[in-house]
């Protein structure tokens, strides 16, 4: 089955593939000031959903520790972000691991170099971070680590892919001499086949960790485009643009379900691909990412049953 292109006729036709298996386990990203306006968790999102809590500079770690305990008292598995250009040097970050350690009961972590252009102090990596041993030395069991299908400007700055490929082959090196359970997590794409051939590139250049596909919640188009131009997604900005010629897509907010289909159309006839599960950005809001993961699901088996009769 060749791969569906996803630039305006996927979303006129059912999908190709079950929705449930990409689906299942998906995560969602939240940030203390949204996460304040939200009153219970538990009735936005299924039991034992990952919540990752990003960190944006200049928020203090008191809010970021405040909001990872209280997700995790309704029962929540967390993960925040650990920007290493935003932690001055490593007694910081070990007062970080420690305050979410023990006072919120974090096991997890995303690390990131982080946004920001230049260096808050000492710190400037992932690698970095994970090479003062101190996730392992307070209990951190899981590490994900970010990934870039579109190229990350910050780091190839040459327009190249060099950087980024090696930093991906030192992590991977770092799970196989670890216990650490790790994965890579992607930042939000529009085209499947960006990520896909990504995908395939880094699986033949020997990475082995599973990848957490991001992927934009609905939103108005013109929120989306902001944050896209923001957060340098690169290629597949175009399917954007594309929608945002035509009339009769223009006022209709943004799902992602055709990006979806076509990463599940995908991973149903690659058995051996890295693509796990999503991770959604909950750009238009996290009752409306949830809601729309929720609904996938929903019919899911009923499509797949219509297909059997």
């Amino acid at each position: 089955m060749a791969l569906l292109s996803f630039r305006g006729r996927a979303d006129r036709q059912a999908p190709s593939a079950d929705l449930g298996d990409i689906l299942a386990g998906w995560s969602i990203e939240v940030m203390p000031r949204t996460a304040a306006k939200i009153d219970d968790f538990r009735a936005l999102l299924p039991a034992g959903t990952r919540v990752y809590i990003a960190h944006i500079a200049g928020t203090p770690i008191e809010d970021m520790v405040a909001t990872a305990r209280r997700l995790r008292e309704e029962g929540f598995p967390v993960m925040p972000h650990f920007p290493a250009r935003s932690i001055p040097d490593a007694a910081t970050l070990e007062d970080w691991i420690k305050r979410y350690r023990y006072e919120a009961d974090v096991r997890e972590a995303l690390l990131l170099g982080g946004g920001q252009p230049e260096p808050a102090g000492s710190l400037d990596s992932s690698i970095q971070m994970m090479e003062t041993g101190l996730f392992d030395r307070h209990g951190f069991t899981r590490l994900h680590v970010a990934g870039h299908p579109e190229g990350n400007r910050d780091i190839d700055r040459d327009g190249s892919t060099r950087s980024t490929d090696q930093a991906l082959a030192w992590k991977q090196d770092f799970a196989a001499r670890t216990d650490a359970d790790m994965a890579i997590v992607t930042q939000f794409a529009f085209d499947a086949r960006a990520v896909t051939d990504w995908a395939e590139r880094i699986q033949q250049a020997g990475i082995t960790l599973p990848i957490h596909v991001g992927v934009a919640g609905p939103a108005k188009l013109q929120t989306l485009v902001q944050y896209a131009l923001s957060c340098g997604v690169g290629p597949s900005l175009k399917v954007l643009q594309k929608r945002a010629m035509d009339v009769t897509r223009l006022l209709v907010p943004y799902e992602p379900t055709e990006i979806v289909a076509g990463l599940a159309d995908y991973k149903a006839r690659t058995p051996h691909s890295l693509i796990e599960q999503l991770h959604l950005f909950p750009l238009g809001g996290i009752k409306a990412a949830g809601g729309w993961a929720g609904r996938q699901q929903d019919r899911a088996p009923a499509e797949l049953e219509r297909m059997d009769r």
